[in-house]
């Protein structure tokens, strides 16, 4: 297995890179581009873009924003709605994986920024056959997230006549450059389909299961071709526009907003998928069990691309994290009913052969990850310049790795009622 000699990447990436001559990896290079490009130039293409949308006769909203409460949110949400002077329609699509401290950051959101906001709950019992679904074929027990989450805000937006959905940064151009800040890429049915969605769209699940009919499926089917053509629906990239820092940028939300940050059990990031009880823990395990590697990976190769850590303390961080195996498994699989056993079966189907060997006794062996690199000093070493650490701010509430999901939660928060409720 080769890695990025400057992120510490694997050649395997989920979303595939490719190393250079240099052994350098493509996100590597396109992150590059953030230390050329004018952003004052690309602001002014933003502002120009989104004035089109601004104030449309015979509406009230501008724009719709998908939001979960995460950090990153406030920082769009506050940027479009105080900075650009667009009226957003915040939209949420239920995890049914909602932590306390999620809760409280989502109500926080919509108070703090004054915004009306529209949430879709898909049925328990649907969302954990398709979940049962999704993990035995695909391997995956986030199919229906990463499907709600990008279906919900664009069949909302096309009932709604909205025609701008605004996204935050595109995760495939920042994390392995699979395009360029110049391409201005837009979130599209095909973008969904094709990396996030693993190629399998809400269709393909139909007749899988007795418990699953088209019906139940709505919330993860996609509006029509004709509807869209209609509506005239477009996907924006805020960090297409503006140097995504999702560090800096959470820190002003804390500052400003009084963001909730949380420990996670796999990773050292405290600011990000802190709403989710399984997008770090759980669907983070599975894609180690797959892929031998991790979210952890993930943020090391952003801190040392934005010259925050070097490549020896990324390295130590990911041999600290990369093979936790989360407490929150069990919660999980109580709530989906299946044993553990049932869950490696399930899993072992999509083992990377390249990273893991099957042993004796039905064992995995991890025989080459990121945990095996000998650094280099000839490597593509990036000097530290701005080293900062992730905060803890003070929980309003105590919270395990552990609890029940909450599948409702207040959505508004003042100082006499800020604590999350199951609904």
């Amino acid at each position: 297995m080769n890695y990025c000699k400057r992120c510490l990447y694997p050649e395997n990436h989920a979303l595939n890179i490719i190393l250079d001559k240099d052994g350098v990896c493509s996100g590597c290079r396109v992150h590059e581009e953030k230390y050329e490009i004018n952003w004052s130039e690309k602001e002014s293409e933003l502002d120009k873009i989104l004035s089109h949308y601004k104030d449309r006769p015979g509406t009230h909203y501008d724009c719709v924003i998908p939001v979960t409460g995460v950090g990153d949110d406030f920082f769009v949400v506050d940027l479009v709605k105080n900075k650009y002077g667009l009226n957003p329609l915040l939209v949420t699509y239920n995890t049914h994986f909602s932590t306390k401290v999620g809760i409280r950051n989502l109500a926080r959101l919509i108070t703090e920024l004054d915004c009306d906001h529209m949430a879709s709950t898909v049925g328990p019992d649907t969302v954990k056959e398709i979940t049962r679904i999704t993990l035995k074929e695909l391997g995956d027990m986030y199919w229906h997230v990463l499907a709600g989450t990008q279906t919900f805000p664009v069949q909302v937006a096309t009932k709604l006549d909205i025609p701008l959905i605004i996204w935050g940064v595109n995760g495939w151009l920042d994390q392995v450059g699979m395009f360029s800040h110049h391409d201005r890429v837009e979130m599209t049915k095909k973008v969904r389909k094709e990396h996030a969605l693993r190629c399998r769209d809400a269709e393909s699940l139909i007749g899988t299961s007795d418990k699953v009919s088209a019906k139940d499926l709505q919330a993860f089917t996609y509006p029509s071709d004709a509807q869209l053509e209609k509506s005239r629906v477009r996907g924006l990239y805020i960090g297409n526009y503006v140097f995504w820092d999702s560090q800096k940028q959470i820190e002003e939300m804390i500052d400003r907003f009084g963001y909730e940050t949380f420990a996670q059990e796999r990773t050292y990031n405290t600011y990000e998928s802190i709403a989710c009880a399984n997008n770090a823990s759980v669907h983070d395990y599975i894609k180690f069990l797959k892929f031998g590697y991790a979210k952890v990976n993930d943020h090391v190769a952003r801190d040392i691309r934005l010259k925050r850590i070097s490549r020896e303390q990324g390295l130590e961080l990911i041999r600290q994290y990369l093979t936790i195996k989360p407490k929150a498994l069990s919660q999980f699989l109580e709530w989906l009913g299946i044993s553990e056993q049932e869950f490696y079966t399930a899993v072992d189907k999509f083992r990377d052969p390249t990273v893991w060997e099957r042993k004796e006794f039905n064992e995995w062996e991890l025989k080459d990850s990121a945990l095996d690199i000998i650094l280099s000093p000839n490597d593509q070493e990036l000097q530290v310049n701005d080293p900062r650490e992730y905060k803890l701010t003070e929980v309003l509430e105590e919270q395990s790795f552990d609890e029940d999901y909450i599948l409702l939660g207040r959505t508004y928060i003042d100082e006499a009622n800020f604590k999350a409720k199951e609904g």
